[in-house]
């Protein structure tokens, strides 16, 4: 119970800033992604941000032994870039850049009722369970 309202928090937590940076909206991405247009660099700004907090707090994670509500880390051991990895980022990129969502902000854009948004899940959850049917495993 204590790790299903720790993610809950998290999650909301996470939810709060993609509202309040409006990276849940579309328009956002894309036009981060018009560099030709009239280019929003506000993404940039985020993910910036973003990956500095993050760069702190995992070196200081990774210090501990384990994670306070489990039992180890689970981190990607793989370091190999393989064919696998580079079409699933391509594919990743292309879905993002056509429909500016891309999986976290869509589940929090899924409250506001956008019917395309509900689309853009279905897909993602087509692609996840077309990877396992395809490739025969399960993500990690």
């Amino acid at each position: 119970m204590k790790r299903a309202l720790v993610a809950f928090a998290c999650g909301l937590l996470f939810g709060i800033g993609l509202i309040v940076s409006q990276m849940s909206n579309p328009a956002r991405v894309i036009g981060f992604l018009d560099v030709a247009g009239r280019w929003d660099p506000s993404l940039a700004f985020v993910m910036a941000g973003a990956v500095a907090v993050f760069a702190l707090l995992y070196r200081a994670a990774l210090r501990r032994r384990a994670p306070l509500l489990d039992e180890r880390f689970f981190v990607p051991e793989s370091t190999q870039i393989d064919a696998n990895l580079v079409s699933g980022a391509a594919i990743f990129g292309v879905g993002w850049g056509l429909s500016g969502f891309c999986p976290g902000p869509a589940v929090v854009s899924a409250g506001f009722g956008d019917p395309r948004v509900w689309a853009f899940l279905a897909a993602v959850i087509a692609g996840m369970v077309i990877f396992r049917w395809v490739l025969g495993r399960k993500p990690d």
